[in-house]
């Protein structure tokens, strides 16, 4: 299967995504960047963490606004997977492909540390070779990951089952001291209505090989490669 990894200024998790996906998943990767036109035949789409422009603005809030996100929101309206990691959830959040937004973490400071997700939704492209209630060990690196919605869209994406991660303690269970950044609800992930758009806070593709102190990551990526091969690959739009 074959991976676009989008690349903007300011991103530093696209080689760590890339490397992930090729070397330790045995998948095809290719880097694209933020002003090319299309995206290279890719059949998934990874949106990367860093600080896309300097999260000068707010946090993604100038990303979106790249040529290459045109394509990304017809690949996205046409099925195709896509998933925004850290910095790139806030892409997504900005260019309306998720609901709500990111403020800073409730201690008003930066965090980088492992933390024990949830996992609440089996139903996406990246989280079918999960256990609902599975927890997945994963580190996280933000300082504006405090994930919050209006009441009434927080309502929406519970009913239609689109939280897709939680932090959680390492049982399971919810337990506020274990929210870090006091994101609402506990919530790590959500998807889009359509389920093929995927953003989370923490990081899979740091997560992938044991010397870097979890695997849980690979979930993530394995499962996208195998809703990929369930189908065949969407067509992408040109």
């Amino acid at each position: 299967m074959r991976f676009a990894v989008v690349v903007f200024p300011g991103s530093n998790c696209d080689h760590d995504a890339q490397y992930a996906l090729s070397s330790a998943l045995g998948q095809e990767a290719e880097l694209v960047w933020h002003k090319a036109r299309d995206l290279g035949g890719a059949d998934a789409v990874v949106l990367p963490g860093g600080f896309s422009y300097g999260d000068y603005l707010r946090c993604g809030a100038i990303a979106r606004f790249s040529p290459i996100m045109t394509r990304v929101r017809e690949f996205a309206a046409a099925g195709g997977p896509v998933i925004g990691i850290c910095n790139g959830f806030q892409v997504l959040l900005e260019a309306g492909l998720l609901p709500g937004g990111m403020r800073r973490n409730r201690d008003l400071k930066f965090i980088c540390e492992h933390v024990h997700l949830r996992v609440e939704a089996t139903d996406t492209p990246f989280t079918r070779q999960a256990a609902a209630g599975q927890v997945l060990r994963m580190p996280i690196a933000h300082g504006e990951g405090n994930y919050y919605a209006d009441p009434e869209t927080l309502r929406t994406l519970a009913d239609d089952r689109r939280i897709v991660f939680r932090y959680a303690a390492p049982d399971g269970s919810l337990d506020e001291r274990w929210n870090v950044n006091g994101s609402t609800a506990a919530i790590a992930g959500i998807c889009n209505r359509e389920r093929n758009v995927v953003g989370l806070m923490p990081h899979p593709e740091r997560a992938c090989e044991a010397a870097v102190g979890s695997t849980d990551g690979r979930v993530v990526f394995e499962s996208a490669v195998a809703a990929l091969a369930a189908c065949a690959p969407v067509a992408e739009v040109t």
